[in-house]
């Protein structure tokens, strides 16, 4: 895994030399990324940089790689798991390479075919190609969005990339200007969406996607699609049993997994005791002839626990375990959360995923993990529930639906402090709302009345429309899905998953120069399972559960069919406890109420609610925290 950066001159008038000083320090700040190697290459029109952490062919790896006739030069972030098996096939086609690296093998696939090169490589990768016989630059991410890129195209003429922002933000022409579009997105979902970052100037490429700098005609492309899930139902699966479908999927599981145990470096696994990670742990298991190396995280109070589980799977496949009690009040590393992802991010499973990989990376350089088993077989609760409500709208006209179950909503009292099944407010106020948009309120980290209140009126009407719901919107109407469950799946495989999970993923892992590999996103894979009958992945009230049928033979039944526990931390505790003092002087402090943003008297209100009990204003306050932190750190660079 690595770090990379680099500027482009599009419209010939600077010389890249004069910005060697700038590249140097882009490239500096991502050494964390990538501490054992860096190295820069630039002529008049490109400068490109590179921060390596070793993890395939340890001596011969090092970047910007040129191609052996010196024509292209390429850096390279991820790891291509096909590499050798399209060596051979470009070897046949009369290339040489110097190296066995899959870094070379990208470059010849792009002398090979081009920008079409793409769509042969199977992995995680963001990697940008400078092809100076044809003129031309490319950018690409990988079709799941597992490593980020970063651009901006600034004003006088330069494109500047980065693995990270913080790279891109030390270049004085791009702008301190924050997107009035991206806080509100952020402030529903609780991170920043691409193409959205949360500064005007900068963008990040999507998933799946590329870019492409015409030096000759001094013009940068659009970004173009190269690939997208397919969630449309298929009759080759439908027809088929169970049991077949399963024994199918192991075996694909186990391919993808094998492709991934390729490393020169120390390999374990991220074993949370969870359904996904002890799968990858039971497939390393069978492919390797010594103890998989596995590490857990737990917590000292119950309901945040899960290391008996995964000494379950431990025991019976006799990994060479360890596992860490982590305090749950783990805040001390709240005010580093910023350093880490550069924009606002209010997960605050953040922290417990940052103490995972740091265990991790003292006994391995390589850790796999289960990231992508929910969205992959319907596994979130609110799949269950989003699906049960779309039966009850389906019975009734919207414009009834509207006034009957929003003023049931209305009248309801909210009740955080009661059991679970009498808090109907929330399923009343999304009874009442159009599919998307209840799908939208079931994922936001700020309720509806809270989204009407926390905002001042006229930051809403600077907006003009360009909300996360409209977002919501445009990525449903694009999927050209009808069925209410490929819907929400196609959705959290173009928000949640890779701007949430993998964002958080890899800011953790790359904070300790960890990289994580996750082969239930093999594309592959996806391709494969999204065919699977949307009634074999829910059925009933049983998520994933063709997934866990197949795993039945593999995994004790106490980890198959246990209910479901986040990977959280208590931060409604903390508000009312240790962080009390920090919340009120961040939340009510001057840097949010100057920001021209929110509602003075609606943040007194919560952070007043909260601390007495009376609400549960949790997520919206971390939100409301960690954009603090934002700006502060802003005020500091």
């Amino acid at each position: 895994m690595c770090g990379i950066a680099g500027i482009v001159d599009i419209e010939g008038n600077q010389r890249i030399e004069r910005q060697l000083p700038l590249l140097r320090r882009m490239n500096d700040l991502l050494r964390h990324r990538g501490p054992d190697e860096d190295g820069i290459f630039h002529d008049e029109r490109v400068g490109l940089a590179h921060r390596r952490l070793a993890i395939i062919d340890l001596g011969e790896g090092q970047q910007p790689m040129f191609s052996s006739d010196g024509k292209a030069v390429i850096v390279f972030n991820g790891e291509i798991y096909n590499f050798r098996d399209l060596r051979q096939q470009l070897e046949s086609l009369g290339h040489d390479f110097r190296t066995h690296s899959d870094t070379e093998t990208i470059l010849c696939a792009w002398q090979q075919w081009g920008e079409e090169c793409v769509h042969r490589l199977r992995g995680m990768f963001a990697f940008v190609i400078y092809d100076m016989d044809r003129g031309v630059v490319f950018l690409c991410r990988d079709r799941l969005g597992i490593k980020p890129l970063y651009y901006a195209v600034t004003r006088d003429g330069l494109l500047l990339f980065g693995s990270e922002m913080k790279s891109l933000q030390v270049h004085p022409s791009v702008s301190a200007t924050i997107s009035e579009t991206a806080v509100e997105n952020y402030f529903v979902l609780g991170y920043v969406p691409a193409p959205l970052s949360i500064l005007e100037d900068v963008r990040k490429l999507e998933a799946g996607t590329c870019l492409k700098v015409d030096l000759n005609a001094r013009r940068v492309g659009e970004p173009v699609r190269y690939w997208d899930v397919d969630l449309s139902p298929a009759e080759t699966l439908s027809g088929r049993s169970i049991d077949d479908i399963g024994h199918e999927l192991i075996e694909r599981l186990q391919e993808a997994v094998s492709l991934r145990l390729i490393a020169e470096v120390p390999l374990g696994a991220f074993l949370s005791g969870g359904i996904d990670s002890s799968a990858v742990v039971a497939m390393m298991s069978r492919l390797s002839d010594e103890p998989v190396k596995t590490c857990s995280i737990g917590f000292d109070v119950r309901d945040f626990d899960e290391t008996e589980y995964a000494r379950m799977v431990a025991e019976r496949y006799g990994t060479d375990h360890v596992e860490r009690l982590v305090d749950p009040d783990d805040f001390v590393l709240v005010d580093r959360l910023m350093d880490y992802y550069d924009e606002p991010f209010a997960d605050s499973s953040s922290l417990p995923t940052y103490r995972v990989c740091q265990l991790a990376r003292e006994r391995v350089t390589v850790a796999l993990s289960g990231d992508g088993g929910d969205e992959n077989f319907i596994g979130y609760r609110r799949y269950r529930w989003h699906i049960g409500e779309e039966r009850i709208r389906s019975l009734l006209p919207y414009p009834l639906r509207r006034v009957l179950f929003g003023l049931a909503g209305t009248l309801y009292p909210k009740m955080d402090w009661a059991p679970r099944f009498l808090r109907a407010k929330s399923t009343l106020n999304s009874l009442s709302l159009e599919s998307i948009q209840a799908y939208l309120q079931t994922v936001s980290i700020l309720p509806l009345d809270a989204y009407r209140k926390l905002f001042r009126k006229g930051f809403l009407r600077r907006l003009d429309g360009e909300t996360a719901l409209e977002r919501f919107r445009s990525i449903a109407r694009s999927s050209g899905l009808e069925e209410p469950a490929r819907m929400i799946q196609y959705l959290d495989f173009k928000t949640y998953l890779p701007e949430d999970i993998l964002t958080k993923v890899d800011r953790a892992s790359m904070a300790h120069s960890l990289e994580v590999r996750v082969p239930l996103l093999d594309h592959v894979f996806v391709s494969w399972v999204a065919k699977i009958p949307s009634t074999l992945k829910l059925k009933g009230r049983e998520g994933k559960y063709v997934f866990k049928k197949a795993l039945e033979p593999l995994l004790p039944n106490e980890v198959l069919y246990r209910a479901k526990m986040g990977f959280g931390v208590p931060i409604g505790r903390w508000f009312r406890g240790p962080l009390a003092e920090e919340l009120r002087r961040r939340v009510l402090g001057e840097r949010l109420l100057d920001s021209g943003v929110f509602d003075d008297r609606y943040l007194q209100t919560i952070v007043s609610q909260h601390q007495s009990g009376i609400r549960d204003h949790a997520s919206t306050l971390w939100a409301l925290m960690m954009y603090d932190q934002f700006l502060e750190r802003a005020e500091r660079t």
